[in-house]
């Protein structure tokens, strides 16, 4: 490949992961069995046209490889409030990874939607919460991967062998203490957008170990949780001692060490990381968004009866992001009807946060997404509050904030 004997559009490709090797400090590449990229989502012409050279190259992916949002919902293309130039280019952007083989879910779950990598697995995964799910939830093993480089090692097959893809990088370094928090909140939702934002924001890059979790905490729970570590630090891998299945005991998550620090959680520490999520003060709302990671089936189970209790309010947008196979899903349910009725907005193929879907200008939008969260001030120009799905649901009816005095309760 590095020759020019399998074609230019290799041979860059490889040039570019070999560069990228070296800087690394890895002394060799690794086969890998799947790629999820998130390039496809439109930044400026840099990227679009990378992607064509490697199109006009004869670019082929060589292991199953999913794409992560683009910029527009082509299902629904009239949702797009960008220019008409904008849409134009996210749409050829997204067409040039298609070109390559890549299959075409556009969403930041491959792995509820398409693809679960096995435990142990050598995967090459861009996108944020995708990368630490499947390194922590799966057990798969990914490096942070990015723009270009994701697309380099799908068409290669390879990656280079340092960081999370080897076992003895992959110990837990950090230990957050929940055994002293409620079980009562434990089971909340809720509770893991803001457990995730406070591992991240005292983790770093460093791998964080939770001891405290229930055993049955669900997988949307887990989603919630990675999603927001990574967007508050730069968490790629997280392990929860009798949950996630490198941490089934504390000598494996810690691979027979100790921890270099213990952080003991507190209702009180969670309630001022609560805090830190909203950027407004409680008051009236504009526009009400979730799905980021995208909603999955049994997320919408969980808001369908809340919006039959409290109907948005009509002056309220209210947007939900998810994916092509839970959409169809709901149309199998009869689901879908009762959403579009009550008002809500649903966005396939794109989220609000990395392209232009919010019809408001201005004001507050509230969510229960730690994403979300994190990134709507800088991205749309909103300001935000956080808070719980049912917090959301009945906001929206209300247009002003409405919360629950009991959730952050200490026991």
């Amino acid at each position: 490949m590095l020759a020019g004997e399998e074609g230019p559009a290799l041979q860059m490709a490889m040039r570019i992961l070999a560069t990228m090797a070296a800087v690394y400090g890895a002394p060799r590449l690794l086969d890998i069995t799947s790629a999820h990229i998130d390039g496809c989502l439109y930044h400026g012409l840099s990227g679009l046209e990378f992607a064509q050279r490697l199109v006009e190259g004869g670019a082929r992916v060589r292991v199953p490889t999913t794409l992560n949002v683009g910029a527009i919902d082509l299902l629904h293309p009239d949702q797009f409030q960008g220019s008409a130039e904008l849409a134009g280019r996210a749409t050829a952007l997204m067409a040039a990874y298609q070109a390559m083989g890549c299959i075409p879910i556009w969403t930041c779950t491959p792995y509820q939607a398409y693809q679960r990598p096995a435990f142990g697995a050598q995967i090459a995964w861009a996108e944020s919460n995708a990368i630490v799910f499947a390194n922590s939830v799966l057990g798969a093993r990914t490096n942070r991967y990015g723009d270009f480089i994701d697309i380099c090692a799908a068409l290669t097959g390879r990656a280079p062998a340092v960081g999370l893809h080897l076992a003895e990088n992959r110990r837990g370094q950090l230990l957050f203490d929940l055994r002293g928090i409620p079980e009562r909140l434990l089971r909340e939702d809720v509770l893991f957008p803001v457990l995730g934002y406070l591992l991240g924001a005292r983790s770093g890059s460093k791998i964080p170990v939770i001891a405290g979790l229930l055993p049955e905490t669900t997988e949307d729970q887990l989603k919630a949780l990675g999603a927001a570590a990574a967007s508050s630090g730069a968490v790629a891998l997280f392990h929860a001692i009798g949950v996630t299945p490198e941490a089934v005991t504390f000598g494996e998550a810690f691979q027979g060490g100790q921890p270099e620090q213990v952080i003991e959680v507190s209702v009180a520490l969670l309630r001022e990381t609560l805090g830190r999520l909203s950027t407004a003060p409680d008051g009236a709302i504009q526009v009400v968004a979730l799905g980021s990671p995208h909603f999955s089936l049994a997320e919408f189970a969980s808001l369908l009866p809340l919006l039959a209790r409290h109907p948005p309010h009509p002056g309220v947008e209210f947007i939900v992001c998810t994916n092509r196979v839970v959409l169809a899903m709901l149309e199998e349910r009869g689901w879908r009807q009762p959403l579009q009725e009550a008002g809500v907005r649903l966005i396939v193929d794109t989220c609000v946060v990395v392209a232009p879907m919010v019809r408001a200008r201005h004001g507050v939008l509230m969510t229960n997404s730690g994403k979300f969260a994190h990134y709507t001030p800088g991205n749309t120009g909103l300001q935000v509050i956080f808070g719980s799905l049912e917090e959301c649901v009945r906001s929206a009816a209300a247009g002003r904030v409405w919360r629950d005095p009991e959730l952050w309760a200490e026991e």
